[in-house]
């Protein structure tokens, strides 16, 4: 019997199958990397928020970006909380620095359990997410740039982040169905429910030209008879 043995094995053993998805899964979110970081790492993407690969491919990952964007939309709100509780000397700084005085005393506080209690669903989410992707800069992409963008230009859409966009061209070498991953965002909205069809170009019926009548043949002339001796 076939149990416990959903999904495609790709012809790859277990432990191959699952580091080319954290992979995928990785290089789709790390598209969204800013100037800086891909000068430093090159192998800039053509498009944000998009991979190509095969089709099979691309329906494996999709249930790991889906996964993993579900985890970070749901504790978006608990980083508000958590920016309340901070202090004013330290809310002002991108990142605590915990060898100042101000931060030790603060963390020998019950305002910091108050802060740390805020903060554990995001620590709890970023760590299954990390153990999902297998990168902590992908981590930090998705809940930080991902997540919060795709709540925004959203708030209703509960699931359902991805698309994947079937390529007529197979792959060279191999003849593979290729298809495109992407993210769903205002960068590739392809929604037309809106749009209004471009009306069909009128022809007007071109004058017909009328044949010029027939010039009639002239009668041939009889020939004259021969005059005789």
């Amino acid at each position: 019997m076939r149990h416990r043995r959903r999904g495609r094995q790709l012809g790859r053993s277990s432990s191959h199958r699952k580091a080319m998805l954290k992979n995928m899964a990785s290089s789709l979110f790390l598209t969204e990397r800013d100037e800086l970081a891909t000068e430093i790492h090159g192998n800039a993407p053509r498009v944000r928020r998009r991979i190509t690969t095969t089709i099979q491919k691309a329906k494996e990952v999709r249930s790991i970006v889906e996964k993993c964007i579900t985890l970070a939309r749901k504790v978006q709100p608990a980083y508000g909380a958590a920016e309340a509780l901070l202090p004013e000397s330290l809310r002002e700084a991108d990142k605590l620095n915990k060898q100042e005085e101000a931060y030790k005393v603060w963390r020998k506080s019950d305002d910091w359990q108050a802060w740390a209690a805020a903060r554990a669903p995001i620590v709890n989410a970023q760590r299954k997410a990390l153990q999902m992707l297998g990168s902590r800069e992908a981590v930090d992409i998705l809940f930080n740039d991902i997540a919060p963008a795709l709540l925004e230009e959203n708030p209703d859409r509960v699931s359902g982040f991805t698309r994947i966009l079937k390529i007529a061209k197979p792959r060279l070498g191999d003849n593979g169905t290729q298809a495109i991953l992407e993210i769903l965002g205002e960068n590739n909205n392809r929604d037309t429910s809106d749009s209004v069809a471009p009306a069909a170009p009128v022809l007007e019926d071109a004058p017909v030209e009328e044949d010029a009548p027939a010039e009639e043949d002239t009668p041939a002339e009889e020939d004259a008879p021969a005059e005789e001796d």
